[in-house]
């Protein structure tokens, strides 16, 4: 019976990191589609003939990851309020020293330094940089939980591991080297992949500490909680102070198709974090990121179904990598799993 339910308990968590990627790929849709729609387009547009491109961008990427964070803590409240958690939630934000503190701090991680980077890398560099950098953070959240947490990381699993970020690197090689060979992008572009990689890999990490004493769906809602002070409360009316109108623009985006691409941001997104989350305790946080990987293929699918740009051979070389990668990772004897901590 014991088995039985460990069994039980691994497949689930593999399933929750199989869900994660495919919402975490599909929200490539509506992340992309803002870029073009107003007032984000003009945004830029304005500042760029005052501040220069690269302020301008950078300041954009500031305002849509504010906006990304605030659709996903509606979509988490309306959640917990339908699961009867809120008063849960309560509970644990008055647990500081615990599970709070670690939540904050993933916030940090997981908001101005991975999204902000992802942002930052996509503008400056291109997508195809921003996904090869933001497909190594199993490789930092692995190590980190490995050093940090104590989790084991058993050769299977690394392996598996390994094969999808090979799968990854496939996958966008083809980008990346035109975007070296034409020499596009700058050195604040390149930054933001590195903040996209550590910030996904190490917010793992610091949230498992708190999934130790707390449930999931509350955990990841004051993560994002977190973010939204650190956004609105902190980093605008900073950058208020400093000059830019983000009130000016935030007001603005009360038009039908940005309300729509906002909500399926935040609901993709949103529910991604909560299956990411969910996955940790259960299998750990390397094999949780390893598969959460994954979303590499399913963007590349998505962003064809919606936007018919045909993949290229190596988009489909990487697409198979990733797919043996996580076959490697769910084949693993689930008696391996029986701790998920190293002795």
């Amino acid at each position: 019976m014991r088995q039985n339910e460990h069994k039980k308990r691994v497949r689930i968590g593999y399933l929750m990191a199989l869900f994660c990627a495919v919402l975490w790929g599909l929200w490539y849709i509506p992340g992309t589609t803002l870029w073009v729609l107003n007032p984000f387009d003009t945004m830029f547009a304005d500042l760029a003939t005052i501040h220069g491109d690269s302020v301008a961008l950078v300041i954009t990427a500031v305002l849509i990851s504010a906006f990304n964070a605030l659709t996903v803590i509606i979509a988490l409240m309306v959640w917990n309020g339908g699961l009867g958690k809120l008063k849960e939630m309560g509970r644990t934000v008055r647990e500081l020293k615990p599970c709070t503190k670690w939540y904050f701090l993933a916030s940090i991680f997981g908001g101005p330094i991975a999204i902000l980077g992802s942002f930052i890398a996509m503008g400056f560099v291109g997508a195809a940089f921003a996904a090869v950098a933001a497909l190594l953070y199993p490789v930092i959240g692995s190590a980190v939980s490995y050093k940090w947490l104590g989790q084991k990381i058993s050769k299977r699993a690394l392996m598996g591991i390994i094969i999808i970020i090979l799968g990854g690197f496939t996958i966008y090689a083809g980008g990346l080297i035109e975007d070296l060979s034409t020499g596009g992008g700058s050195l604040i572009g390149y930054i933001g992949g590195i903040m996209a990689a550590c910030g996904w890999g190490i917010e793992g990490c610091v949230a498992a500490k708190g999934l130790d004493v707390s449930e999931p769906d509350i955990g990841i809602t004051i993560r994002f909680l977190g973010e939204n002070i650190i956004w609105w409360v902190i980093i605008i009316p900073v950058l208020v102070l400093a000059g830019f109108p983000m009130f000016t623009y935030a007001a603005q985006i009360f038009e039908p198709m940005v309300m729509l691409a906002l909500m399926i941001a935040g609901i993709t997104f949103g529910f991604c974090y909560v299956a990411w989350y969910k996955s940790f305790p259960l299998i750990g946080v390397g094999r949780g990121q390893g598969i959460g990987n994954l979303y590499g293929l399913f963007a590349v699918i998505f962003i064809f179904m919606f936007f018919g740009t045909v993949p290229e051979w190596t988009l489909i070389l990487g697409g198979l990598l990733c797919v043996v990668g996580s076959l490697v990772m769910f084949t693993e004897e689930s008696l391996e799993l029986q701790s998920i901590r190293r002795e």
